[in-house]
């Protein structure tokens, strides 16, 4: 047990904010950013979407309000 210990304790080794921040700029520099045409097409795609997700819904809570009224009207 202090054998699992003492090899935890190695591997948490704290970094100093020098090497932090070197390892930070090493990662940020590994990020690819989309191109314009990429972010254009998915803004296009996401607002077709939800357009098409807003009319399901829409459609789906307008039959069930139909539903509901049509029992409460029962119920009078």
């Amino acid at each position: 047990m202090a054998e699992q210990n003492n090899v935890a304790e190695e591997k948490k080794r704290k970094t100093s904010v020098g090497e932090f921040a070197n390892q930070v700029r090493a990662e940020a520099k590994k990020i690819v950013w989309p191109t314009w045409e990429e972010t254009y097409r998915t803004g296009i795609f996401v607002f077709i979407f939800m357009l098409i997700l807003s009319l399901f819904f829409l459609g789906i809570d307008s039959v069930f309000g139909l539903i509901v009224r049509s029992a409460i009207g029962l119920l009078q």
